[in-house]
Formats: C-alpha cells, structure tokens, sequence
C-alpha cells in the first residue's frame, strides 16, 4: 500500500532565513513558521489564539530565493513533507520534526508584514517548485494563484462533482 506524506502550511516566518552549504555547494536555508488559529470562546466570548511553530528547510534554488526575499513577518504559503531527524546527545536520544519544503508562494506584501488584504489578494503572485528531474532546483511559475485568493479552485478530485449544477447524493448523514 502506498503513503502519503504532504503538508500544506500558510504561516509567518518567525525569523530571517539563516542559509548555509553544504560540503557539495547544495544551498540549504532553516526558518521557523509560526501558524495561528483563532476562535471565540463560547464561554467567555472573547477570543482565543493558539500558535503552532515549525521548523522549515528549504533547498536548492527555492534556498537562495527564499534567503534572499524573505524576511521576519513575512507570510508564505508552502508544500512539502515531514521528516524527522535524530541526534545522540549525552546518551540520550533527541529527535525533531522539519518541514522539508518542495513548493512554495509569498504572500502579503513585498516590504514584511505579511498580512493580505481583504480577500487575500494583497499577494506577490509567483510560485516556486521543485520540477521532476531538475536536480532538486527550483522552476519559476509566473502569475500562479495563492491559495487565499478570490479567484483560487483548487484541482477537482476525479469522482467528485465540478460545478454547482452537480450535487453528491444525500446519504442522510446529519453532519
């Protein structure tokens, strides 16, 4: 049976990418990214904030892009994987979890923040991915739409309704 390991994350970046090479001149760049839900408490009705912090690797071309344009605050949208590492450290046994980052888009502004407008249509349009076969290089895709915009679809599913003039059958479930 086959797997899946994807992660899809749309966060800001909780510091500069720090960038670094390896012995065979492979660019490698780390930067945390903090993603946060909100919600109201029913209770109380004020409301609440949870953030989740990431460990992000990025290599390649897509490395030098990012250390390049990104910065502190800067919202992005990425694709990748996880993998965990483990290390020995005074006979115990560490371990960490990374994002290893295939794709990915800037969003917000150009000079930091990183919050969209209204919408989220306040976005640098440009996609960045590993291609089949590149060597693990990034290829460029111009004017490729962020996944908040207004006018994002994702890809349709096969088997599964296009339009809205297509309904899936109600199976009575009440949910």
């Amino acid at each position: 049976m086959a797997g899946l390991n994807k992660v899809m994350l749309i966060g800001n970046l909780g510091r500069d990418p720090e960038i670094r090479y390896t012995q065979q001149g492979l660019a490698v760049v780390n930067f945390p990214l903090a993603t946060t839900e909100s919600w109201t408490d029913k209770n109380t009705g004020e409301r609440q904030d949870k953030t989740e912090w990431h460990r992000i690797k990025v290599f390649g071309k897509q490395a030098e892009t990012c250390e390049k344009y990104l910065s502190k605050g800067r919202q992005i949208y990425l694709e990748g994987r996880l993998q965990t590492n483990s290390w020995e450290k005074e006979g115990q046994t560490h371990y960490t979890t990374e994002i290893v980052v295939s794709n990915f888009m800037f969003l917000g502004s150009r000079d930091g923040g990183g919050q969209s407008g209204p919408g989220g249509s306040d976005y640098q349009r440009g996609g960045y991915q590993n291609q089949p076969n590149s060597g693990g290089g990034g290829g460029y895709t111009p004017n490729r739409p962020a996944p908040n915009s207004d006018n994002f679809q994702g890809p349709s599913q096969p088997g599964m309704p296009d339009g809205p003039d297509q309904s899936i059958p109600d199976d009575d479930i009440p949910f």
